[in-house]
C-alpha cells in the first residue's frame, strides 16, 4: 500500500471552529430504545483524534496491502510523528524514497515492515534508507455507497 503524498492539512485545532451534536449513548445493532432520542452534548471530532496538534497530519491511503488492519483505499490516516515507532504499531515510513504505511515487526534483531493483507510480502528493513514519518493513530473511511468528498 503506498500513500498518497498530497497533504490533506495540518492538524490545528483553531482551523475547525465547530463541533457537531454527539448522543451520549451507544448505538445499538439492535431494536432503538426511544428513550435515547436525545442530545447530550457537543463533538469536536478533530479534537478527539488530535491529541497533540503541533505532530499531527493527514494522509489519504492507497492500495489494498493494510486491509486486514481496516484500512481501505482512499480512507484518511491520522498520523502522530510525536509517538514512538514501536514493534506492533502501524506507521507511515519511507523505505528507499518511498511512502507506504506497514505494521513494524521485529523478528530477532531485525525489524519488518508486515502488510495485513497476505498477498503482499514481509518487507527487510535491514540495509534499506528508512524514514518514519509517524504513528497512524485512526483511521476514517467511507462506508460503502456513501458519497465521497
Amino acid at each position: 500500500m503506498s500513500l498518497t503524498v498530497s497533504w490533506i492539512g495540518r492538524a490545528d485545532p483553531a482551523a475547525v471552529p465547530h463541533s457537531l451534536p454527539f448522543f451520549s449513548s451507544a448505538v445499538r445493532a439492535g431494536f432503538p430504545s426511544p428513550a435515547d432520542d436525545h442530545l447530550d452534548t457537543d463533538l469536536d471530532l478533530h479534537r478527539h483524534v488530535v491529541k497533540r496538534p503541533a505532530s499531527t497530519y493527514f494522509v489519504r491511503a492507497e492500495g489494498d496491502s493494510m486491509i486486514g488492519d481496516g484500512i481501505h483505499h482512499g480512507d484518511l490516516l491520522v498520523v502522530d510523528r510525536s509517538l514512538d515507532a514501536l514493534p506492533g504499531r502501524i506507521i507511515v515510513i519511507a523505505v528507499d524514497g518511498e511512502l507506504t504505511v506497514k505494521r513494524l515487526e521485529r523478528v530477532g534483531q531485525r525489524a519488518y515492515l508486515r502488510a495485513s493483507n497476505p498477498a503482499y510480502p514481509l518487507i527487510p528493513l535491514e540495509g534499506r534508507e528508512a524514514h518514519v514519518w509517524g504513528v497512524v493513530t485512526h483511521v476514517l473511511h467511507s462506508l460503502p455507497g456513501a458519497p465521497l468528498p
